[in-house]
């Protein structure tokens, strides 16, 4: 299997195509949690479109895209907080190639990405549900914290420090 992970325009047609996958799975996970359906149409396309993702465009940000076999397989984002802070965003992997070693090469380069941005500590949150995105970012060495933001969808926080790790 061989997996790469390379930058991609945020606005680019690739990106765009994991977005809509990524926000579909969440949504779609949440609603039926929580109100027994899926997410209706018009309110995912709402979602996608108020969220462009323009905040991964560098300089402060980088959006990485993981292709298996050369295909599109998903996608991580970074963005400066602060100075020395980054934020780890829509970290995403099509479901059919979750468990073969790609997600926590995504989001190693994401935090190679980060440091590369200056930042000496990676955060994140993820919700409750997302059992698999908590189990990753334990194994990769993430530390839950005190939440650092107000989110109404976020239920978990986690903090990494990147110092000392090149």
């Amino acid at each position: 299997m061989t997996w790469t992970i390379a930058p991609e325009p945020y606005d680019s047609p690739v990106a765009a195509a994991l977005w809509r996958a990524y926000y579909t799975e969440v949504s779609d996970r949440w609603y039926l949690l929580h109100e027994n359906r899926r997410t209706d149409p018009a309110e995912l396309e709402r979602e996608i479109a108020a969220r462009t993702g323009a905040e991964l465009a560098p300089p402060d940000g980088q959006l990485l895209v993981a292709r298996h076999e050369g295909t599109p397989a998903g996608s991580a984002g970074v963005r400066l907080l602060s100075p020395t802070t980054a934020e780890l965003t829509r970290v995403f992997l099509h479901k059919q190639l979750r468990g073969r070693g790609g997600a926590a090469k995504l989001v190693t380069a994401a935090e190679e990405a980060a440091r590369a941005l200056g930042a000496h500590t990676i955060i994140l949150d993820t919700r409750h549900d997302l059992i698999e995105a908590r189990t990753l970012y334990t194994h990769l060495g993430y530390r839950e914290t005190d939440p650092h933001n107000n989110d109404p969808y976020a239920e978990h926080w986690f903090r990494k420090a990147l110092l000392n790790q090149r």
